[in-house]
């Protein structure tokens, strides 16, 4: 039976190389001078500004990814996404067809939550948090990240074996930056050499690129939201769960207000309101002219509004995220789009060397544990006592056996001797017993205590991968990790030892 999902996501991986040959317009010289002057403005290497340059190629593309503007880049998942984008531009690209990986900093998310903390592990296994007081409602392109350079810099003190590595991340987040610059920044600053760009769509060098798309959604404000909602409709008829909905009069567009907050745009007897405040079209046309970063899309419109600018040809994402892309395919033929190839990025789980062992030990795999941990737990205990209970039926076996023994002798004289050789012979299977179940006991503190690190590791509240920063890893081994990283494949589950 064929995924229903399909018919909503028409375009997957396979579907790439037809979408690289297929007309892409695109306003590419604009996007090439903005994106050059942004990088520039970043400090990015030259790897990443030529990668820039080349969108400038009529027959340039794109395959594009993206992410919250996560403290310390956020969960490692983020460089996953941004190495399936490296990976796939450059299987793709020629000098004929540029492809360029482009990985989207959501700088216009105002959910302060999710990017406001971060954990790390260190060697002694111990965690290291740290939860910054972020503005609520804010956009992360417009927060700024000095006051807690000190905070965030100290809590990588006890990351001291690869003083390098930690130097280049406190250099990439010194200065009078944004909280998503400073993400752009440290993504720059790793790979970026490899040719990776950064794009951040509220950066006052790309912002007005966006200008005749928002014009579009001002002109009929709730026809994408209309859109959505009939997709959601005939994806429950298919069976599926639809993530997105819009509600009464809710437009796809943000606004930020004077106080900095970012509110929805509802639409009603043909003007716009955001709870405070009410707008005509011609307001908010007025104010795309004067400072287009403030009108911003929901995340019904976000993916349009990214390739209506961009040459995309695949948009990677995570396993999360397919659904709701799947319900724009309405959203983008408003715009007179084809949606690229949805692909899924890779997953990758790390393994240290004492997790490995222990993996190793017990026959597990890692993907595995992450899954279900308590199921691998209740599994390796209940092997430890089936082995207990195999050995005491053992012995079991050894005393009825001398009862056999009394049926043979018919000679008084040896009913003593056996008596006392039985005696001596229970005493110490008892004996052996006892050290048996006291070991079995240690062996199961043991598998407790070595379970309890494989899940500090592989799964403390979610998957690795959704949880420590890729950068972790790099402050306890070293760029090597790194490399290892980017000679995986674009897609699939992978795990890299560190051993």
């Amino acid at each position: 039976m064929s995924d229903p999902l399909h018919s909503f996501l028409p375009y997957g991986l396979e579907s790439l190389p037809a979408l690289l040959r297929t007309p892409r317009d695109a306003p590419r010289e604009a996007l090439r001078a903005g994106l050059v002057a942004y990088l520039k403005r970043l400090g990015a290497p030259q790897a990443s500004l030529e990668a820039a340059e080349r969108l400038a190629h009529p027959n340039s593309r794109v395959v594009v990814s993206g992410q919250q503007a996560g403290l310390l880049t956020g969960p490692a998942y983020t460089f996953y996404k941004a190495h399936a984008a490296l990976k796939l531009a450059q299987e793709y690209s020629s000098a004929e067809q540029p492809v360029v990986p482009v990985f989207w900093v959501a700088s216009q998310d105002h959910d302060t939550d999710e990017i406001r903390s971060v954990e790390l592990l260190d060697f002694e296994e111990r965690v290291h948090s740290l939860e910054l007081k972020l503005p609520p409602a804010h956009p992360a392109g417009r927060i700024a990240f000095a006051p807690y350079f000190a905070q965030v810099c100290n809590l990588l003190r006890p990351f001291a074996r690869y003083p390098e590595v930690r130097e280049r991340i406190c250099r990439a987040m010194l200065g009078d930056w944004s909280y998503s610059e400073v993400f752009a920044r440290l993504m720059l600053e790793f790979l970026g050499p490899h040719g990776l760009v950064v794009f951040d769509p509220m950066a006052k060098e790309l912002a007005p690129l966006f200008v005749p798309a928002l014009e579009r959604e001002i002109a009929d404000p709730l026809a994408s939201s209309q859109a959505i909602n009939h997709t959601a409709q005939a994806m429950k008829k298919a069976g599926l769960e639809p993530v997105l909905g819009r509600g009464e009069a809710a437009t796809n567009l943000f606004l930020e207000g004077p106080d900095g907050i970012r509110r929805l745009l509802r639409f009603r007897a043909g003007h716009f309101e955001d709870g405070e405040r009410h707008y005509t079209p011609a307001d908010l046309r007025g104010l795309l002219a004067h400072d287009p970063a403030r009108l911003t899309p929901a995340a019904g419109l976000r993916p349009v509004l990214q390739d209506t600018v961009l040459p995309t040809a695949g948009f990677v994402v995570g396993p999360g995220e397919l659904k709701y892309v799947a319900e724009l395919g309405g959203v983008y033929a408003l715009h007179g789009l084809k949606p690229p190839a949805v692909i899924r990025r890779m997953g990758v789980t790390l393994l240290e060397p004492p997790i490995e062992r222990i993996l190793q030990k017990y026959g597990l795999e890692a993907w595995a544990f992450q899954a279900d941990p308590e199921a691998a737990f209740k599994a390796a205990l209940a092997q430890q006592d089936a082995r207990v209970q195999a050995i005491q039926a053992h012995l079991r076996r050894i005393e009825a056996e001398f009862e056999q023994v009394q049926a043979l002798l018919t000679d008084p004289t040896l009913t003593r001797p056996r008596h006392r050789a039985q005696v001596r012979v229970q005493h110490e299977l008892k004996r052996l017993e006892r050290k048996i179940l006291d070991n079995a006991l240690h062996q199961e503190n043991t598998i407790g205590a070595q379970f309890a690190r494989l899940q500090r590791h592989l799964a403390p509240r979610a998957p690795q991968e959704r949880v420590y920063p890729f950068l972790m890893y790099l402050l306890k081994h070293g760029e090597r990790v790194l490399d290892r990283l980017l000679e995986l494949p674009a897609t699939g589950n992978h795990t890299l030892s560190l051993s």
